[in-house]
């Protein structure tokens, strides 16, 4: 196929819409089910750029879920502990930690479920059947891979009374090395970013303390290829082979740390033993379990323990997550990796960060506080690596 109408463009007064190749050649992509819009590929030829390049980087399968064209989280397939598939709602899927891929997809849904509704996922392998059933019970528009396999093609088809959009990509695409985009009718033409996040990008250690783990150098991979494909500004927590927390398209770095520092704190106080124990009833739907569990821990508009309230949602009067009980867990929060898409200007995002556990950091370096930034890190017996490497996306 040379050439694919969509319904309309970002918008539905935007119309005609397509996608083709400049080139006349074949797309690279077959519509297996549904009918994805605009956005969908601009998220779904994101979304594969990212989990296929954490493949190549990590040897892993991955999975990432999008959001008008960011990362809510992207994942590689490690197995879930218990408490982290219960905060995922994971945890009768029995057959999880089987399937690689399927961990990678429960991570990348899992880490920020509020922004994850109505995403679009990507899969860095064949898609098996018990992804698939996870995609299946989740609200999203569509799904990009490099293949399904029968039964999971079945499953995804019969998902939105057969609507879900289902696309298949050719694994061994390689787009051309220069790129162009319109612009109010001016034509933009650049190189494609194919530079390689590796782990040889964290080799310039410029703090005092310049131990840094495997598990932090595989996290720091994780955070720098998903910032790659994130909106700028941009900077992402990560943790267990996982994004935790993305903060992105701000104009100030500073919001971008607060931003993904709160929800990295969100995905850590889901795995609370109170939050974990909230007795829902039994009629709820996911997503309604995902604004109550985000209320209850971030004590948003609604008290859902207020009297008057809690008996909508539980099924006997549940126990507050008080701001010490949260502290205190969060102080736990150890280990986690931070990346920045650019330097940070200022010391106050290591003040920040620390806040949320973080221990690692990586970023291009280059600016004329580095000084000010790598003391603060010393100050914390922080492991802070210049990649050389500014990743702005747009």
């Amino acid at each position: 196929m040379k050439e694919l109408e969509l319904k309309y463009g970002c918008n539905p007064n935007q119309k005609p819409a397509r996608i083709f190749m400049r080139d006349g050649g074949e797309l690279p992509v077959t519509v297996l089910n549904g009918k994805p819009g605009y956005i969908n590929f601009l998220d779904a030829l994101n979304a594969w750029q990212l989990v296929k390049e954490l493949k190549e980087a990590l040897g892993l399968p991955a999975a990432a879920s999008f959001k008008h064209v960011s990362p809510t989280c992207a994942a590689v397939g490690l197995p879930l502990s218990g408490p982290l598939q219960k905060a995922c709602f994971v945890d009768d899927i029995p057959d999880l930690s089987a399937s690689p891929l399927a961990c990678a997809y429960a991570r990348a849904r899992g880490a920020d479920r509020l922004c994850s509704f109505g995403d679009w996922a990507a899969l860095s392998d064949v898609c098996d059947a018990t992804t698939a059933k996870l995609i299946a019970r989740e609200v999203s528009d569509g799904v990009i891979a490099p293949g399904y396999t029968s039964e999971a093609l079945e499953i995804l088809q019969a998902k939105r009374k057969g609507g879900y959009a289902v696309v298949q990509i050719d694994p061994d695409y390689e787009p051309a090395l220069q790129e162009t985009k319109d612009v109010f009718g001016i034509t933009f033409e650049q190189g494609r970013n194919n530079s390689k996040i590796g782990l040889e990008l964290l080799n310039n250690i410029v703090t005092n303390n310049d131990y840094l783990p495997d598990p932090a150098r595989r996290d720091l991979i994780v955070a720098l290829i998903t910032l790659k494909y994130t909106q700028s500004n941009s900077v992402c927590y990560a943790k267990d082979g996982q994004a935790i927390g993305v903060g992105a398209g701000q104009q100030s770095r500073i919001h971008c740390t607060r931003l993904a520092g709160s929800k990295a704190d969100t995905w850590h106080l889901r795995q609370h033993p109170k939050t974990l124990a909230l007795p829902f009833i039994p009629t709820l739907s996911r997503p309604e379990r995902d604004n109550i569990v985000d209320s209850y821990i971030n004590g948003n508009e609604e008290d859902v323990c207020a009297d008057g309230v809690w008996h909508k949602y539980f099924w006997h009067h549940p126990e507050r997550l008080t701001s010490g009980e949260a502290r205190a867990w969060l102080d736990n929060l150890k280990e986690v990796s931070l990346a920045s898409d650019a330097f940070f200007p200022f010391a106050d995002n290591i003040e920040r960060a620390r806040r949320s556990g973080v221990r690692y950091v990586a970023e291009p370096g280059g600016s004329i506080r580095d000084d000010l930034v790598i003391s603060k890190c010393n100050d914390y017996d922080m492991v802070m690596a210049f990649t050389g490497l500014r990743l702005f996306h747009h």
